[in-house]
């Protein structure tokens, strides 16, 4: 089949920002949602125990696939944000905890400016979760035991991969598991990467937002007050 548009067209009308033809149009698409009021009186008097009745609720949900998923936004001392999607590994009192590479974009970002947002996604429930707070790694002690926790074979994938690095080929990066899986066979102990450890967020802000029809959505923002105190403050959605 010929097209009529010749690839130098195509090319031209691609950077000057047509859609394809067979693109679906975003416009049009939206969702009313109809959920309960989310009231001021009904919150934890803390932001970290109304996460947890929260993360319950998306826990129980079918249609949740993985309620620990967050995009953990990062940005340089300049002020250029980089997202990207992690797993929530930990919560209490003091914040949120993910573990990953420390030579990763984000560790670099986080080195240098140790700020982060973490956004909790859960749409199929009309419900996120965004928070804003300082970032500072956890100790050694708590990165090992989780460490211990991980599957044998995502222990020898934190060796692996130089994470964020320009790589040859995805058989550079088999080729490199394939020599650790060699040294570590499943019934040795992987020792923990030096690179590699956690990052305790620790929140200024937490902001849970409940879709409602029309979009007049709630949105509950606490906000830290003095040392362990929190304000709860409502937006405009």
């Amino acid at each position: 089949m010929e097209s009529d548009l010749d690839p130098a067209s195509a090319a031209g009308a691609s950077r000057s920002g047509a859609a394809p033809d067979a693109a679906p149009d975003p416009a049009p698409m939206r969702e009313q949602y109809h959920t309960a009021e989310l009231c001021e009186k009904d919150l934890a008097a803390a932001p970290m125990d109304q996460f947890a009745r929260w993360f319950g609720d998306a826990t129980e949900s079918r249609e949740i696939h993985e309620p620990n998923a967050m995009v953990v936004s990062t940005a340089t001392p300049e002020g250029r944000p980089s997202s990207r999607t992690v797993l929530l590994k930990h919560y209490d009192g003091r914040g949120f905890v993910f573990f990953t590479n420390y030579t990763s974009r984000k560790g670099q970002e986080l080195a240098a400016n140790p700020y982060a947002s973490l956004l909790f996604p859960w749409h199929p429930i009309a419900r996120q979760v965004v928070v804003t707070g300082t970032v500072t790694r956890v100790g050694r002690d708590e990165t090992a035991a989780y460490f211990r926790t991980r599957p044998h074979g995502s222990r020898l994938g934190a060796w692996a991969s130089d994470q964020s690095s320009v790589i040859a080929s995805r058989a550079e990066l088999l080729r490199a598991y394939e020599e650790l899986a060699a040294r570590y066979p499943q019934d040795e102990q992987v020792p923990v990467p030096p690179h590699w450890g956690g990052y305790l967020v620790v929140p200024d802000t937490v902001e849970f937002w409940q879709g409602h029809e029309n979009r007049l959505h709630d949105r509950l923002r606490y906000v830290r007050d003095g040392e362990h105190g929190w304000r709860v403050e409502r937006l405009a959605p």
